[in-house]
C-alpha cells in the first residue's frame, strides 16, 4: 500500500472555480452579502459624485467640506440618496457580472495554459478578459441604474433638479428623453467600466501571484500557503487592483458622471468632448482627476471588502 501524502497545491491550485459552486447558494448568500458590503461604502460614492459635478464656483473642493455640507443640509439620510435605485438594479447586475465573470475565466485560462509565459502574467490575461466582459455584459442593466441613482445624489445641488425618488427621475427622463435617456452615457460607460473592470481583475490576478512567490510560494515550492495567507494575500490583491483602476480610469469616470447628471429637458445639451474643454479651461489637467480621492479610496476599499467576501462566498458555497 502506498503512503505517499497528497502533493501541496499552487496558489492557482488553491481557487475554487465555477463548476465546485452550488449557484443556487452562491446567488442567494451573495445578494445578502454585497448588499451589505454596500450599504458601508455607498456614502464614498455620494461624495465622489458630489465633488465630480460641482461647479467652479462651488466652495466644496474636498470631500471632507462636501461630507459636512450633505450632513448639515440632510443629516445621514442624505450621505445614502438613490440608495434603493442602487441595490435594487445591482442584484440582477451583480448575478450576471459573476456568472461571465467565473465562466470567461475558466475558459481563457485553457487557452493560456499552454502558453511559455508566467504564472502572473496567466493570472492577468485570464482575469483581465473576464472582467472585461463581465463588465461589459452588465452595462444594459447597470447603465440606467448608474443614471437615476446619480441624479437623486445630486438632486437640489448647485443647480441640478429635485426628485421624489427614483421612479419620479425614471418617469421624467422618459417623458423628456425617451428610453435613451436612461442610457445617456452608455457608450461611454462601457469604455470607463470594461477596462476598469479588466485592469482591476488583472491586476488583482496577477498581484495575487507575485505576493504569493515573495512569500515563498512559488511553483517549485513544496508547501502551500494557509487559509491566513490566502486571506492575506487576496486582501492585498484588493488593494492594489483598486488604487491602480482609479489612478487610470477617473477621467472617463468624471466625463461619464458629468454627462449623466445634466438637466432633463435642457435645450443644448453638452456632448463628451465639451465637458472635457470644460473641465480643461477651469482647471486643467486636474478637473479630469475630480473626485480621484473618494474613488481611489471607493475602489481599494470595496475591492478589498469585495473580495475578500467574494472569495469567503466562494469557499461557503462549494458543493458538498
Amino acid at each position: 500500500m502506498e503512503t505517499s501524502g497528497a502533493q501541496p497545491q499552487t496558489f492557482g491550485q488553491t481557487e475554487i472555480n465555477w463548476d465546485k459552486l452550488d449557484k443556487t447558494k452562491f446567488y442567494v448568500v451573495g445578494a445578502g452579502l454585497f448588499t451589505g458590503i454596500t450599504v458601508a461604502l455607498y456614502p464614498v460614492s455620494v461624495l465622489k459624485t458630489r465633488l465630480q459635478v460641482a461647479t467652479k464656483d462651488v466652495a466644496e473642493r474636498t470631500a471632507f467640506s462636501a461630507a459636512r455640507s450633505i450632513l448639515k443640509a440632510d443629516g445621514i439620510p442624505g450621505l445614502y440618496r438613490g440608495f434603493g435605485t442602487v441595490v435594487t438594479g445591482l442584484i440582477p447586475a451583480r448575478i450576471i457580472f459573476l456568472t461571465a465573470l467565473e465562466t470567461t475565466k475558466v475558459a481563457v485560462f485553457q487557452v493560456v495554459e499552454p502558453l511559455k509565459i508566467s504564472e502572473p502574467s496567466k493570472a492577468a490575461i485570464a482575469n483581465g478578459v473576464a472582467g472585461m466582459i463581465g463588465s461589459t455584459c452588465t452595462q444594459a442593466v447597470f447603465v440606467p441604474v448608474d443614471v437615476v441613482s446619480q441624479k437623486l445624489m445630486v438632486q437640489g445641488y448647485s443647480g441640478y433638479a429635485t426628485y421624489n425618488g427614483g421612479i419620479d427621475v425614471v418617469r421624467k427622463v422618459v417623458k423628456s428623453d425617451g428610453i435613451r435617456g436612461l442610457y445617456r452615457g452608455f457608450g461611454l460607460s462601457v469604455v470607463t467600466y470594461s477596462p476598469s473592470s479588466a485592469v482591476w481583475w488583472a491586476s488583482y490576478g496577477s498581484s495575487q501571484r507575485l505576493f504569493c512567490s515573495l512569500l515563498g510560494y512559488g511553483s517549485d515550492c513544496q508547501e502551500s500557503p494557509s487559509l491566513r495567507e490566502i486571506v492575506g494575500i487576496q486582501a492585498a490583491g484588493g488593494v492594489v487592483a483598486g488604487a491602480t483602476a482609479s489612478c487610470i480610469t477617473t477621467p472617463l469616470d468624471t466625463i461619464k458622471t458629468r454627462l449623466q447628471v445634466q438637466v432633463t429637458g435642457q435645450d443644448k445639451r453638452e456632448n463628451a468632448r465639451e465637458v472635457i474643454k470644460k473641465l480643461m479651461a477651469e482647471e486643467g489637467w486636474k478637473g479630469l482627476y475630480r473626485g480621484l480621492g473618494p474613488r481611489f479610496f471607493s475602489m481599494s476599499a470595496w475591492g478589498t471588502s469585495m473580495i475578500l467576501g467574494y472569495e469567503y462566498l466562494k469557499r461557503l458555497c462549494v458543493k458538498e
